[in-house]
């Protein structure tokens, strides 16, 4: 009884082995893929260097189990087939029966106008039937040809891709990247600006003050013209890093001349357009040294009313010296896009102890190649 149950045992557990190693085989199981040539025109790859691509990105999604290049060129010149010109189904089909494939992946990449359609088909060499077909479109990136076909594949497997590349690589006015963008083409918002400041606290009751009383008698909100220079040096992901340099001219609507120069250091969102920087501030300003007296009117070293010994002080006067004036602006704006004419938008502010100042400009801009 006992050896019965004993042979047992080992019959059961045999089988068992034997239901695992065949469960284990059918689990490991991949459909065998061919890629012959994929048809290429007007793009700078040959259609043999298109399907290695196309092997690659097959391999390392780990679905299928892709005929091995030099297998395929061993097979290929075994049998005698004709790889030239075999793109369609018929031609597919009848080349993975040779070549032993399940499955048969082939396709084109064609280059119209600043789009490249790329095409890919997915056929059944059993039925000679082609199961999927995915046809995306891109812009004319060439340098990028082995991503398009990544995302091509992904989307016809049901693999997910990046959103962010897929938009870089396909949507015409995206906010300019390395990536659509890349060295030769790179956008700038460098361009005239023109925009407005006003003076707040006492800087805008200087303003507004007669001439003879060291005001300018003029309006506290002036008209500025200028010119942003800019260049960039990081331009990756989602932001692009800048230096920018803006010379500007305020008060020509109002008889003075007031230059500047700003130098910011910025960062600029290259989905949205959003932008904020900051840096300091140079101009020239006349300024004079006075004192106010006892009935708080300001007299000035010179005035017939100067009385020495007086603790001085200095501030905006127009019967002053021009010197040169510093401060600190913060900017932030946004850039909106209208085919290729960029128009940035902008918004600043200047702390300052005498009354606060406040600005905003516009400016246009074209694309252009360096």
């Amino acid at each position: 009884m006992k050896t019965n149950f004993a042979s047992l045992k080992k019959v059961l557990l045999g089988v068992v082995v034997l239901l695992s190693i065949n469960l284990y085989g059918q689990k490991k199981a991949k459909p065998v893929i061919g890629v012959l040539n994929i048809d290429t025109k007007s793009i700078n790859m040959q259609p043999d260097q298109m399907g290695n691509l196309v092997r690659i990105e097959l391999d390392k999604l780990d679905t299928f189990e892709v005929i091995d290049r030099y297998d395929a060129l061993y097979l290929i010149e075994k049998n005698n087939i004709k790889v030239n010109n075999c793109y369609g189904k018929i031609c597919l089909v009848e080349n993975g029966k040779l070549l032993n494939a399940d499955k048969m992946l082939g396709g084109s990449v064609e280059l119209f106008g600043e789009t490249i359609i790329m095409t890919m088909r997915y056929i059944d060499v059993n039925s000679a039937t082609i199961e999927k077909t995915q046809v995306k479109e891109f812009l004319n990136l060439q340098n990028e040809l082995q991503t398009m076909i990544r995302i091509t594949i992904h989307d016809m497997f049901g693999y997910k891709n990046n959103e962010e590349v897929v938009t870089r690589l396909t949507k015409k006015f995206n906010f300019e990247n390395l990536t659509n963008n890349p060295d030769k083409a790179i956008v700038k918002l460098t361009g005239p600006r023109l925009g407005f400041i006003c003076y707040t606290g006492n800087n805008s009751r200087l303003i507004e003050r007669k001439k003879g009383d060291g005001g300018f008698d003029a309006f506290p909100m002036m008209f500025q013209f200028g010119y942003q220079f800019e260049k960039q040096y990081l331009n990756e992901g989602s932001f692009q890093a800048l230096f920018e340099f803006v010379p500007m001219v305020t008060g020509l609507d109002q008889g003075y001349f007031i230059p500047s120069v700003t130098v910011m250091h910025g960062l600029r969102n290259n989905k949205w357009g959003w932008e904020f920087a900051f840096g300091p501030t140079f101009g020239i300003n006349t300024y004079a040294k006075g004192y106010y007296d006892t009935n708080d009117h300001w007299v000035i070293k010179g005035d017939q009313d100067y009385i020495e010994g007086q603790d001085l002080t200095e501030r905006l006067d127009s019967r002053g010296d021009a010197r040169l004036t510093t401060g600190f602006v913060f900017a932030c704006g946004k850039t909106f896009k209208s085919g290729k004419l960029n128009i940035p938008v902008n918004i600043w502010i200047r702390p300052d102890k005498n009354g606060w100042f406040f600005g905003a400009s516009f400016g246009f801009n074209a694309r252009r190649d360096k």
